[in-house]
């Protein structure tokens, strides 16, 4: 009879004994149900511009990022930003400026310490911008013709994002991330986005 009593008493402690060890992992993931917020300083790389050969151009602005943990993986963030500086096609008059954007995204983060992750995110962008072309009759400017006006042609689209960020102090993160903003349609120009910065957790 103890025999039994003992067995069914060692069979009762086993689900304690796992909601015990369960409880101390629970802990290990503390970004978990929380939300984000950020800045980063952001280069917005304009490549493929231009009919012909195909033009770079880099301009600088700044991005706001409000976000949230869905759990331990997965994550949800709204962007908001603009441009400061403006893009200058080298060898033309052309300047590309970024009015403003939004975007949307939704993205997996990975811990590879236990200050450190990395994270990989897709979604979509609003953008408004402006294309600006001094002397559009030169021979030199000619292949850009078509961009002057509003830029993108195509204010809509597809994106991603892939970076790392560090943590510095207590849930204050260091960010180093780039990615493709959106691509326009029209023009076949994409639009690049390299960005540091940091991000606060609550």
């Amino acid at each position: 009879m103890k025999k039994v009593v003992r067995s069914h008493l060692a069979l009762a402690l086993v689900p304690a004994c796992l909601l015990y060890t369960q409880a101390p992992l629970a802990q290990e993931a503390p970004r978990a149900d929380k939300h984000y917020a950020g800045l980063l300083v952001t280069a917005f790389n304009h490549r493929s511009i231009g009919t012909t050969s195909k033009e770079t151009a880099t301009g600088t602005g700044g991005t706001l990022i409000l976000g949230s943990h869905l759990n331990e993986l997965f994550h949800a963030e709204f962007r908001a930003g603009g441009g400061f500086r403006d893009a200058e096609v080298p060898g033309s008059d052309l300047s590309l400026s970024i009015d403003y954007f939004a975007s949307w995204y939704i993205g997996l983060h990975y811990p590879i310490t236990s200050y450190a992750n990395v994270y990989g995110q897709a979604g979509f962008s609003y953008i408004q911008g402006t294309a600006e072309l001094d002397n559009p009759d030169e021979q030199s400017n000619a292949q850009l013709r078509e961009l002057e006006g509003d830029f993108p042609d195509s204010s809509f689209g597809v994106g991603w994002v892939v970076g790392l960020d560090v943590e510095v102090l207590s849930d204050t993160y260091l960010v180093f991330e780039g990615g493709k903003l959106s691509k326009d349609t029209g023009t076949d120009a994409n639009i690049f986005q390299f960005s540091a910065g940091l991000k606060y957790e609550f």
